[in-house]
């Protein structure tokens, strides 16, 4: 609306002044005045104006004078200049320069809203970009983060607003919801962007090489250790140290890992000498640590140092709008890696992949689409996602007791029949209870049947 837009009239004639504000506030524009170039400078440094209209000759100065001083310091503004000493170089000079408009005295006064019309859309249009420019950057630096749904835009939000401290993070959340890339997004948003992210897999390194991996070794401090050895922690100085699964850390070493947070220093094996470091620490895990707290496998103090700010991934089942999204971005992606003509999905297709819970979530999803992209092939693509919906078995007969159910009891009998029934193989007991064999390793991890 016209009484939100802030026009600026720079004219060192008092009466054309006089005349021009009081045509643009009988259309209900906000309008303050100058009458010289300084004047002008002033009164857009204090007033947040949107729009110039200003004079070409102006005393000493001009109006090109005070357009170069925009285009440099607020390029955003809408501009035009008018002058009763227009002539075609005026007019060359001043588009030149950045002018949106050009208006040649004497003119009417639906010439003059016009004008006025074209630099405030000229204005808006250059805000939008700048805005969508903003958006796109930050989206890049959120390291393929993709979604619009609520709890997505819950986790963009903190991400952003802890991203440039030093605070430590727990990201949590089930396998494949992008943990390690919301751990990237608060790395690349933060002072330390330009030094090293450094992702460690703790359930991935042998517990016999575990210390030695953190914290680095001395050439002889043990077996086979020949040179010495810096470890991922003194890797990360000045920048980021992601452990992924930390879960999985063996309990020895776990009371080594909140020295290092509390004292910021390290001891390599087979060294007196201690090093001082700066670290961000960051942390994942699928699994649940206050449960492992409780039942001793997980210091507790090593928890709540950790989770000083908690940050939890959503499951794909949970923001199923931006499946869609998701399946568009995996496929640009995938044709530009293979420098493959990006397929088109049928509708049908869609919408059975957007109805399927995927129990592997956006890593998995990432992977049929990838697969698609290769191989061209929508049967292969909707390869069990079917699983989702009801079979006519005798289980669909299956009917409540009137005295209620304890789903999670009941849950975790039939994950122990099915495995006892086929002698521990958790293949054929996640086939034979119908679900994906990532969703049956969950479900055992979340009942402790994962032993």
């Amino acid at each position: 609306m016209n009484d939100r837009i802030n026009i600026l009239v720079v004219e060192d004639d008092p009466q054309q002044r006089k005349l021009i504000q009081g045509i643009l506030h009988s259309e209900a524009y906000q309008v303050c005045v100058a009458s010289s170039v300084e004047e002008a400078i002033v009164a857009v440094k204090k007033h947040g104006v949107d729009c110039i209209f200003s004079d070409w000759k102006l005393g000493s100065l001009s109006g090109l004078d005070l357009l170069n001083y925009v285009r440099s310091n607020q390029p955003e503004l809408g501009f035009a200049i008018a002058t009763a000493y227009g002539t075609i170089a005026h007019a060359v000079k001043a588009v030149d320069a950045g002018a949106d408009d050009y208006l040649a005295k004497p003119f009417q006064r639906q010439e003059l809203l016009l004008c006025i019309d074209k630099i405030v859309k000229a204005k808006q249009l250059r805000s939008q970009n700048k805005q969508l420019t903003q958006a796109l950057s930050e989206q890049q630096q959120l390291v393929d983060l993709v979604g619009n749904a609520p709890c997505m835009q819950q986790v963009y939000h903190r991400i952003k607003r802890v991203s440039n401290t030093d605070a430590m993070v727990l990201i949590t959340g089930e396998s494949g919801t992008g943990k390690e890339l919301a751990a990237r997004a608060l790395h690349q948003l933060s002072s330390r962007q330009s030094q090293a992210f450094v992702a460690v897999n703790c359930g991935a390194i042998p517990e016999s090489l575990a210390e030695a991996e953190l914290f680095g070794a001395l050439k002889g401090a043990f077996t086979g250790a020949n040179q010495d050895k810096i470890g991922k922690l003194q890797s990360a100085d000045k920048g980021t140290l992601f452990l992924d699964e930390i879960g999985e850390l063996p309990l020895a070493l776990q009371a080594k890992v909140l020295r290092f947070l509390q004292e910021g220093t390290i001891t390599p094996l087979g060294s007196h000498q201690e090093i001082q470091l700066d670290v961000r620490v960051l942390a994942a895990t699928h699994r649940d640590l206050a449960q492992m707290v409780s039942e001793g496998s997980f210091r507790e103090d090593l928890f709540y140092r950790l989770n000083i700010v908690p940050l939890v991934m959503p499951p794909l089942r949970e923001r199923q709008e931006d499946i869609p999204r998701l399946i568009n971005f995996f496929l640009a992606k995938s044709s530009q890696r293979y420098q493959i003509p990006q397929p088109e999905l049928q509708k049908s297709t869609l919408k059975q992949l957007i109805d399927y819970p995927w129990p592997g979530n956006v890593r998995e999803l990432s992977n049929r689409i990838e697969r698609f992209v290769l191989l061209d092939d929508e049967q292969e693509l909707l390869n069990d996602t079917n699983s989702a919906t009801p079979s006519n078995n005798e289980n669909s007969n299956f009917t409540l007791p009137e005295s209620g159910l304890d789903w999670e009891a009941f849950e975790k009998q039939c994950l122990a029949q099915a495995l006892e029934r086929h002698q521990g193989n958790r293949t054929k007991a996640a086939q034979f209870l119908n679900m994906s064999y990532k969703a049956f390793l969950y479900r055992l991890d979340k009942h402790g049947l994962n032993k």
